[in-house]
């Protein structure tokens, strides 16, 4: 598995659920502005208990887009240090869009999430029960993620948190080329 770089806009998004990636082996950057000088005690202790792989990184000046520029040079050095890694942008910030397309074009996996529940890993056993419920499916896929995510969670009993529905959603995109795009889902062509 390569490695995850995590880069949090907390100016933007409040990362309460940084448990969440409890067991993952991510790098977690928390950007904060000049002007926030605290973060919760869950907040403070999940990025701790990271030791290593997890960071503050404030921001010395003010400015409107100012803790946007270092989070794009962080993922800048971080892309050009380790291009076979996996980067995750996690901002509701859609300025940030135009550099993860360019990014993508030069063939490096960058993504932007509202949140940190898009990266929560669901298990094999899991991802492999969707994948074999969505063939049995056949031509009755859904074709709404609402409707697959809905499908998900009532395969296991409507006990997923929606972050790890989300999870699934995101490895069935990753690992097996579903498409999720504008509400709507599309499934890779059948071979043979």
């Amino acid at each position: 598995m390569p490695p995850h770089y995590v880069l949090i806009d907390f100016e933007n998004v409040q990362a309460n659920d940084l448990a969440l990636l409890e067991g993952q082996p991510h790098e977690v950057v928390l950007f904060m502005g000049a002007q926030q000088t605290k973060v919760s005690l869950a907040v403070a202790a999940a990025l701790q208990a990271r030791g290593p792989l997890g960071r503050y990184v404030q921001i010395g000046g003010n400015g409107r887009i100012a803790l946007d520029f270092h989070i794009a040079y962080e993922l800048g050095v971080l892309t050009t240090k380790d291009p076979d890694a996996c980067f995750h942008v996690i901002s509701k910030d859609t300025g940030f869009d135009p550099l993860i397309e360019q990014l993508r074009s030069k063939q490096l996996d960058v993504r932007r999430s509202e949140s940190l529940a898009a990266l929560v890993t669901p298990t094999e056993e899991q991802l492999a029960a969707v994948i074999t419920r969505l063939i049995g499916m056949g031509e009755a896929r859904p074709t709404r993620a609402k409707t697959l995510a809905n499908t998900i969670n009532a395969m296991f009993g409507k006990e997923l948190e929606e972050a790890a529905i989300q999870g699934l959603m995101d490895a069935l995109a990753r690992r097996h080329g579903i498409t999720v795009k504008n509400g709507k889902v599309t499934y890779p062509a059948s071979k043979g």
